[in-house]
């Protein structure tokens, strides 16, 4: 199986390049955050417990995030591969992915790092915010998100370049260049 981790800063791209690979592969895409919100939308007790932690620019708890996971991978059956949109966010939960996987017989094949220039972000996520209406894409939200994101997640970078799987690729600029480059950075992976 082909089992890619797209990574980046919120803004990013990583849901926009995600449906392109998804398309291109035939894999079945894993969106934590899409997870996430359809529990909100339900009212669970886990949607609740989300949206108060989203709201305040927090990270869900890693095991609740694994078991989501997991679940989502077994009900799968004859996938080509999975990308893993949203996950991992810490070096825990990329050492809980793996260990996840490895007790499938898989693995992650490639981490994709989205790389864009933090003023950039604030520009897409403000106006992505005022499209959708999404109530976390407000500046004092997106600041927070971005303080997590350099503290927690930025230094799954080097994680997964001690793994072997890391492939940087430049997130700002034309959407099909940015795509060729991670569709070149895969297959070298393969």
């Amino acid at each position: 199986m082909l089992n890619i981790v797209i990574f980046g800063a919120p803004g990013s791209g990583k849901g926009t390049q995600s449906a392109k690979i998804v398309e291109k592969y035939g894999l079945d895409h894993i969106s934590t955050g899409d997870v996430l919100r359809a529990e909100i939308a339900k009212g669970t007790e886990l949607g609740n417990t989300a949206k108060a932690l989203i709201d305040h620019g927090q990270l869900i708890p890693d095991e609740l995030m694994v078991e989501i996971l997991a679940s989502k991978l077994d009900a799968l059956s004859g996938s080509k591969g999975v990308i893993f949109d949203g996950f991992p966010r810490t070096i825990a939960q990329a050492g809980a992915l793996k260990s996840m996987l490895n007790e499938r017989g898989e693995d992650v094949t490639a981490m994709i790092e989205l790389d864009v220039p933090e003023e950039e972000l604030m520009v897409r996520l403000l106006k992505r915010g005022e499209e959708s209406g999404r109530a976390d894409d407000n500046e004092e939200t997106i600041k927070k998100r971005l303080v997590v994101y350099a503290e927690q997640t930025a230094p799954l970078k080097d994680w997964y370049k001690n793994d072997g799987k890391h492939c940087y690729i430049k997130g700002s600029g034309e959407l099909d260049r940015i795509f060729a480059d991670i569709v070149a950075a895969i297959e070298s992976k393969i």
